[in-house]
C-alpha cells in the first residue's frame, strides 16, 4: 500500500519563516533553517521550502538560505518561488533541493515544465497551483494567459477555480482543473495544490478542489490551504467518494505554531486508517 506523505511547508519572506491567512497579514514564524532543522527531527517525510515574494518582486530565490536548509536537514526538501528558467531550476537543485516548484513562470511560459521535464527528469519537478474559487467572471487575463487558457479550458461555472499567479495576486483565466491536466502530462511530476480560500484559515482543505483535481491527473497531488487538524489532513487523503484523494498533504499554521506535532499528527492518521510512515521513538523524545 502506498503510504501518504506529511509535508511542513515553510513560507519565507525576506528569508524568515512566515504565515498569514489567505496570503496577507503575515506573522513571523522563525529561521527557516532551525524550523526545517525540527521538522526533521521530528520524521516529516518531506519539506516544501517557497520564497513566496520572490516572483512579485522580480528576484531569483534565496539560494543561500536554501543552501544552508538542506545541509541541515536529512528529508527531501522541495523548493519553490521565483523560478523562471530552467537554468534556476539546475541551480535550486546544485544548492541542495530535491525538487523544484514551478508556477507563474509555467503560466507565462507553459513550454518550460515541458523542457525541464525532458532534461532533468519529472521526478525532480512539481508544478503549483494557487486556486481561488470563482464567484463570476474573473477579471480579464493578459495575453499569455489567453494563450495558455485557450488550451487549458476557461470555466465560469459554479464548483470551479481559477489559477492566481504571483503569489496568488494576479487571476489568470486559466481553469485550475484543466491546467493542472495540461501540467500533468507536459512533465509534472506533481502537482502542489493550494485553495486561496482556506489558506491558512485551518478551517480544512477544499475538499472539492482536491478531489477534481486529484481525479483528473495521473500524477501525485500534494493539497495545501486550510489543514487546521489531523481529521483535515486526513479528508484530504481519504481515498473514499468525499475524501480529497491526495496522495500527500502540506500544512504550515498547526506546526509552525506548535499545535500539533507531525508525530502526534500521524499517530491520529494510522488511528483513522490513512497509510503512513510510523514515527519512531525518537521523533516523541526529540519534542521533549
Amino acid at each position: 500500500m502506498l503510504l501518504k506523505r506529511i509535508i511542513p511547508c515553510l513560507d519565507v519572506d525576506k528569508g524568515r519563516v512566515v504565515k498569514g491567512v489567505r496570503y496577507v497579514d503575515h506573522v513571523d514564524a522563525g529561521d527557516p533553517v532551525e524550523v526545517a532543522k525540527l521538522y526533521d527531527e521530528q520524521e516529516a517525510d518531506e519539506i516544501t521550502f517557497l520564497d513566496i515574494s520572490a516572483s512579485h518582486e522580480g528576484r531569483s530565490i534565496l539560494l543561500d538560505v536554501v543552501t544552508r536548509t538542506a545541509e541541515t536537514i536529512f528529508m527531501p526538501l522541495t523548493v519553490g518561488g521565483g523560478v523562471r528558467s530552467l537554468q534556476d531550476v539546475r541551480d535550486l537543485l546544485n544548492a541542495g533541493a530535491d525538487k523544484v516548484s514551478i508556477m507563474t513562470a509555467a503560466v507565462e511560459n507553459p513550454d518550460l515544465v515541458g523542457e525541464a521535464a525532458v532534461k532533468i527528469g519529472s521526478a525532480n519537478l512539481v508544478v503549483a497551483i494557487d486556486a481561488r474559487r470563482r464567484t463570476g467572471p474573473g477579471e480579464a487575463p493578459g495575453a499569455q494567459a489567453r494563450s495558455a487558457r485557450s488550451e487549458a479550458g476557461p470555466s465560469e461555472a459554479p464548483g470551479s477555480w481559477e489559477v492566481c499567479t504571483h503569489g496568488g495576486r494576479r487571476p489568470s483565466g486559466l481553469d485550475a482543473v484543466a491546467w493542472a491536466r495540461r501540467m500533468a502530462l507536459a512533465g509534472a511530476g506533481e502537482i502542489l495544490l493550494t485553495s486561496m480560500d482556506r489558506d491558512g484559515t485551518k478551517s480544512g482543505y477544499d475538499l472539492e478542489l482536491l478531489r477534481a483535481v486529484a481525479d483528473a491527473v495521473p500524477v501525485p497531488v500534494i493539497a495545501s490551504g486550510g489543514g487546521g487538524s489531523a481529521e483535515d489532513l486526513a479528508a484530504a487523503l481519504s481515498d473514499d467518494p468525499q475524501g480529497g484523494h491526495c496522495q500527500a498533504a502540506l500544512a504550515a499554521s498547526i506546526f509552525h505554531f506548535q499545535e500539533i506535532s507531525v508525530p502526534e499528527v500521524k499517530r491520529r492518521l494510522a488511528a483513522l486508517g490513512i497509510p503512513v510512515r510510523a514515527p519512531s521513538v525518537d521523533a516523541g523524545r526529540a519534542l521533549r
